[in-house]
């Protein structure tokens, strides 16, 4: 059997590399411009290797009823690792993915095929474009984890933003967001106030080291119109081979401190990562 082999292509939107994985047969990392993207396995769609993702997965296994199918928004498509993990762990949902370089799903279909019953469906169209024309009152979950290279679209950090999100979502639905910043967090806490303009109910999943400042990473933003089961969150996540914290309540306001919302005419993408952050071993 031949030794499957990275594969660089020009996508619309910078260099994309998939890299097989030495110590997992069918698992790929997804690379564009050099920053982590992905990472799939095709044998095992359960498998999150990211922390981010494995963080994303608690929520999606802990905020509906287990199996239960749900019709699920992607904003960002990356290699699809958690529209692949819903159609495993939630089979018969109906999932949605709305990615801007379409040669980046190309690249990521032609080698890294969906299952042919997997209820996914792919466009390639703007992520906030396409938020704005879905119908009302149609998704069960919104998960948003879209980055230009490493950095989070500013068209997609503002209240204009936030309120088409929360158009699309019904009543009892949730918003997920991949956010990334470091402190004194001018961008995290400002999606927060953000967040807060639109949803009645907000947490924040980070890890410690994160959350204290001491480096620049990822935090999972949970938004909902409903109260959230933080507590059960909470035990999956600090249960996790990466431990995690979930913020709420008055610590998450305290966080959030003097924070304003973003609007359009003042929205700025996230911050870049420093050299390092994202590496690739």
């Amino acid at each position: 059997m031949n030794e499957p082999i990275p594969v660089t292509r020009s996508v619309d939107h910078g260099t994309a590399k998939l890299m097989p994985d030495v110590d997992r047969e069918r698992a790929w990392l997804l690379t564009v411009d050099g920053a982590p993207q992905s990472y799939v396995d095709l044998d095992a769609p359960t498998h999150l290797e990211f922390e981010y993702a494995r963080r994303l997965g608690h929520v999606l296994d802990t905020v509906k009823e287990p199996e239960r199918p749900l019709d699920v928004l992607h904003l960002g498509g990356g290699a699809l690792t958690l529209p692949r993990y819903l159609a495993a762990t939630r089979p018969g949902s109906r999932q949605d993915v709305v990615e801007a370089d379409g040669g980046l799903l190309d690249l990521v279909i032609e080698h890294l095929p969906l299952p042919a019953d997997s209820g996914i469906t792919l466009h390639a169209a703007d992520a906030r474009a396409w938020l704005e024309a879905a119908p009302p009152d149609s998704a069960d979950i919104l998960i948003a984890d879209v980055f230009g290279g490493s950095r989070i679209p500013a068209h997609l950090t503002t209240v204009a933003y936030a309120r088409a999100a929360g158009r699309v979502l019904r009543a009892d639905g949730i918003y997920l967001a991949n956010l990334a910043d470091a402190a004194p967090f001018a961008f995290l806490s400002s999606q927060l106030a953000t967040f807060a303009a639109v949803f009645q109910e907000l947490a924040l999943i980070a890890e410690p080291g994160v959350l204290r400042g001491r480096r620049f990473g990822n935090a999972v933003l949970i938004a909902a119109h409903h109260p959230l089961d933080t507590a059960l969150l909470a035990r999956r996540t600090a249960a996790d081979a990466f431990p995690a914290r979930v913020e709420h309540g008055a610590s998450l306001r305290d966080f959030m401190g003097g924070a304003e919302p973003v609007h359009d005419e003042n929205a700025v993408p996230s911050p870049e990562p420093p050299d390092g952050a994202f590496t690739i071993g």
